[in-house]
């Protein structure tokens, strides 16, 4: 299965990394200032017992978790960029076959085909890591 990725492709692709990039970075910009307004101090303060303590807690982690998400996509975005830079964009880290150009319009940032990211998920579904 050989399916090559035109200029005219990878250059909409590039572009779209781009824009969902300064989207991320807006968005995150955007929560820190939130989550500034309202710190932990702030809802501690406002705490009674308890049951209200572990629901401050929660909304803290909640908004820490969502921008850990939105830095993990920035950083899928970087190294999608530099695939594009190495002249290996569309190509799956995992069996070096092409990505289908459908996947890539889903995500651009994706590194692998859908059958190695089936099989990656399958094995690393709860975010263990690899071992020897």
């Amino acid at each position: 299965m050989s399916i090559e990725l035109t200029d005219h492709q990878i250059n909409g692709f590039k572009i779209k990394l781009k824009d969902r990039y300064m989207a991320l970075r807006r968005e995150i910009s955007a929560e820190l200032l939130s989550f500034d307004k309202e710190q932990y101090v702030d809802l501690a303060g406002r705490v009674h017992d308890s049951g209200e303590e572990s629901l401050a807690d929660l909304l803290v982690d909640l908004e820490l978790a969502s921008i850990d998400r939105h830095i993990q996509e920035i950083r899928d975005i970087d190294e999608a960029l530099v695939r594009i830079a190495q002249g290996t964009y569309g190509e799956c880290c995992d069996c070096l076959q092409p990505i289908s150009p459908k996947r890539l319009e889903v995500n651009p940032a994706a590194r692998r085909c859908v059958i190695c990211q089936e099989a990656h998920d399958h094995n690393f579904a709860h975010g263990a890591q690899p071992s020897l």
